[in-house]
């Protein structure tokens, strides 16, 4: 199907950004593969989930765009639990409560998160102790350098934090995941997350039941504004903004002692919120003049306060940036695909 002049403010959480020059819209994987093949012979293409990862300038886009809305979930026991393999478009969070609601373990720490299943593997989600990478095992892919199908197992995506070759060097579309999960619910699941396990009240490690860590996620993720809500603009955002940056260990013993750090191999992982309220960037700042402002609950998250432009929001990823180089020293990437020429 063919959608003409729809804008990207309709397609994305951010809720801004201009028209797409072409829609097609993909509701089985045959389709999504010749919808892909046609896109390619443009110029320029985009494929969008569910928009929770995307900032496009207010021009819009004029090329293709092919809009992922494939459905399907097959599972078959396994010796260990059971594999799973899911179409693109599922939107992730439902995808996660049915494997809660099937006794299938492994996903529910990453509960809340907004998008498709598609764009999970891209960014190698993770949440709470959790990444992506635990339970991946392949992505089927239709790959734009040779115009073919393929399975690719994951130990081939260089899955990282929040990166993978999906998102840097290898153009291409997602058009199924497999995951391998664990079906043994009775003992619970392990809790790897301290702010997680202080919620549950329990010692991280100890074993919890599924159902209660993904409720107990959605409920700390919503406090946040992460979780989306329509009748909320704290929640129109493209989650956290900013990367958290990974620095050297050298680098980092001049930081002030108490900024937060985690071993990242031979490097630190610093947190970029804590940088950010730290360089005097507060909850609910916005520029003078915009609509466009830091979440009310959470300093990582830049969120539409109801009339935002991209270019609004794009001023204060630049704004944040500069206050944290200018503070500390550090650069702050952001998470988002920005389509246009916003942070440049």
């Amino acid at each position: 199907m063919t959608v003409s002049q729809q804008a990207f403010a309709e397609l994305t959480t951010l809720r801004v950004g201009g028209p797409a020059g072409r829609l097609l819209v993909a509701e089985t994987t045959d389709e999504l593969v010749a919808h892909t093949r046609d896109a390619w012979a443009d110029e320029e293409w985009l494929v969008v989930g569910g928009g929770s990862n995307l900032l496009v300038a207010d021009t819009g886009f004029d090329g293709t765009v092919v809009l992922v809305r494939t459905r399907g979930v097959e599972h078959e026991a396994t010796a260990d639990g059971v594999t799973v393999r899911v179409a693109a478009g599922e939107p992730w969070d439902a995808f996660v409560a049915s494997t809660v609601d099937n006794g299938w373990t492994g996903l529910e720490a990453l509960s809340g998160i907004p998008g498709t299943v598609g764009a999970s593997p891209v960014q190698n989600i993770g949440a709470y102790g959790v990444e992506l990478s635990d339970v991946l095992t392949r992505v089927e892919f239709l790959d734009a350098a040779t115009g073919e199908r393929t399975w690719v197992p994951a130990a081939e995506l260089a899955l990282g934090y929040r990166t993978s070759t999906l998102k840097h060097g290898r153009p291409g579309v997602v058009l199924t995941v497999e995951f391998a999960l664990g079906t043994d619910t009775e003992g619970g699941v392990p809790v790897r997350y301290a702010q997680l396990a202080g919620s549950l009240g329990v010692t991280l490690g100890d074993r919890v039941d599924p159902a209660v860590v993904r409720s107990t996620v959605l409920d700390l993720r919503a406090a946040k504004g992460m979780v989306l809500d329509a009748e909320d603009p704290d929640t129109w955002s493209a989650g956290s903004f900013f990367t958290n940056p990974i620095v050297s260990a050298g680098f980092a013993e001049s930081l002030p002692a108490d900024a937060p750090r985690w071993p990242a191999g031979d490097d630190v992982k610093l947190s970029a919120a804590w940088l950010i309220e730290h360089a005097g960037v507060h909850r609910g700042y916005a520029l003078a003049g915009s609509h466009a402002a830091i979440s009310s609950k959470h300093t990582l998250a830049l969120t539409n306060r109801g009339d935002a432009t991209a270019a609004q929001v794009a001023e204060l990823a630049r704004y944040v940036q500069l206050t944290v180089l200018n503070r500390f020293g550090v650069s702050l990437v952001p998470e988002p695909v920005v389509v246009g020429d916003l942070l440049a």
